[in-house]
């Protein structure tokens, strides 16, 4: 079904639900992991470094442990994953990725935004739709037991 699945990751705990259900499908389909994190260099984080240098560095080393963590996770379930740190815009970070690696799945988590903030910064859930040549999984099921058959939805409104 699946050979190669890019689990884009965050560390957040919506993050964390998608990493698990994405690394639970690719152990079920025997896939190839790719674990991405991208830096988002927005135009605050480009003024802010002129004026305080050094603080993409910071933000890169943030990121650096959240891979480290979702890393560790997986090897935890017995995956063995390449793991990539990008820095730009997220969506498009995503898309070449998974064309690179050539994903047949790119697994990503969800939180909830409000209208102005979907408006100023757009979804990454949205853009991915748009531009992916490969399957989209919203991960959003708590896999609490990697040999459950029986995941829970997470309880929380679309």
């Amino acid at each position: 079904m699946y050979r190669k699945v890019l689990l884009a990751y965050d560390g957040s705990v919506d993050g964390r639900l998608a990493l698990r259900e994405g690394a639970r499908l690719a152990q079920l389909c025997g896939a190839q992991v790719c674990l991405l994190a991208v830096v988002q260099i927005s135009a605050g984080i480009v003024l802010a470094e002129g004026v305080h240098p050094g603080i993409v560095g910071d933000q890169s080393e943030v990121y650096r442990n959240i891979l480290a963590e979702g890393e560790r996770r997986l090897q935890d379930m017995g995956l063995r994953p390449e793991a990539r740190l990008n820095m730009g815009d997220p969506g498009p970070e995503i898309c070449a990725v998974a064309r690179e690696i050539d994903a047949d799945l790119v697994v990503v988590g969800h939180r909830q935004h409000g209208t102005l903030a979907r408006w100023w910064s757009g979804s990454v859930a949205t853009y991915l739709a748009d531009h992916l040549a490969c399957s989209l999984l919203i991960g959003r099921m708590e896999m609490s037991n990697p040999h459950s058959d029986r995941p829970k939805v997470r309880s929380k409104a679309l």
